[in-house]
């Protein structure tokens, strides 16, 4: 059986719009759209409560699915859409939904504090913890913000996409999240920037004679391990536009500026064999709260040392 765009459907802004992403995802990708509804347990105290109603609870919900499916069936004819709903802890149950999926999308909630937004714990819950790509799509979102202006400068979904963005590790490139990124600029026909931020030594900031040639000897090199990591994606896949962007500073700070004109963005996250909990790390917690953009966060595989063989 063929895998799902799966996308998590509740009755909030940031869901509908998710639902809207996911279906256009779809049809790039040629796959089915399923939308998936989670209703937590009742809590003990709620449980015992005469005036609950699970019955019209779950028929609101069935209601819900059934518009949102029929609404997307109208807009987008030509995907598939299946609808489930389901019981359970609402993070387990869009983590076990994510891997059976292509890939999962969630909603994202507003702005938060200083310019940011607002991550709800289901969705880190389920980021944290997914082996799968999972996307996170903010409320209002629309098809024509993956897009260019067209000639008369107004936003259009029939312009070209705008750039996919690359948020790439250089000490530990990892298949898995190259080859994301590059399908889906392929997809939209789109440009791939590759985005690495590194850091100067720390002895560079103590105004010693020669800094700015130690710093450009590094801007140099660090730019000639990017072109080497990328170089067989590229050959992999010729037709799609690679921009190569390396630059000193902080990694969050770097990725965040140079996503501001992105269709997709996407950044990695490490499952670490044996480890205890979940892990995001700093590049992509920021990448979540402050971009605009969709944001794919794509899990693989801490990479070990290789093990010496025994005489």
């Amino acid at each position: 059986m063929s895998r799902t765009v799966t996308v998590g459907l509740d009755d909030s802004p940031e869901s509908r719009a998710a639902a809207e992403w996911a279906a256009r995802e779809a049809l790039l990708r040629r796959l089915p759209l399923k939308i998936v509804h989670v209703q937590g347990p009742r809590p003990r105290q709620v449980a015992c409560m005469p005036l609950r109603d699970p019955v019209g609870s779950r028929r609101r919900a069935q209601q819900l699915t059934d518009e949102s499916a029929d609404g997307i069936r109208l807009r987008y004819p030509g995907v598939e859409v299946i609808t489930e709903q389901l019981t359970g802890t609402v993070v387990e149950v869009l983590g076990e939904a994510a891997d059976h999926a292509e890939l999962l999308v969630l909603g994202s909630r507003g702005v938060g504090g200083f310019g940011g937004f607002v991550l709800g714990s289901v969705s880190l819950g389920v980021v944290a913890r997914a082996e799968r790509p999972v996307v996170l799509v903010r409320a209002g979102e629309q098809a024509a913000d993956e897009h260019r202006m067209d000639p008369s400068g107004v936003p259009s979904a029939a312009a070209p996409f705008r750039p996919v963005v690359l948020g790439l590790d250089l000490d530990h490139p990892d298949d898995t999240l190259l080859d994301f990124a590059f399908d889906a600029a392929a997809r939209r026909k789109a440009a791939l920037r590759a985005v690495h931020a590194w850091s100067e030594p720390s002895a560079s900031f103590h105004g010693f004679s020669g800094d700015a040639r130690l710093h450009n000897s590094l801007e140099r090199g660090q730019a000639t391990l990017l072109g080497k990591v990328l170089r067989p994606w590229r050959q992999k896949f010729p037709d799609v536009e690679v921009i190569e962007t390396s630059r000193c500073g902080s990694a969050p700070q770097v990725l965040v500026n140079d996503s501001v004109d992105a269709s997709l963005v996407v950044v990695g996250r490490r499952v670490r064999p044996h480890s205890f909990g979940a892990h995001i790390g700093h590049v992509t917690h920021a990448a979540l709260h402050h971009i605009a953009a969709p944001v794919a966060v794509v899990a693989h595989t801490w990479p070990t040392a290789p093990q010496e063989e025994k005489p």
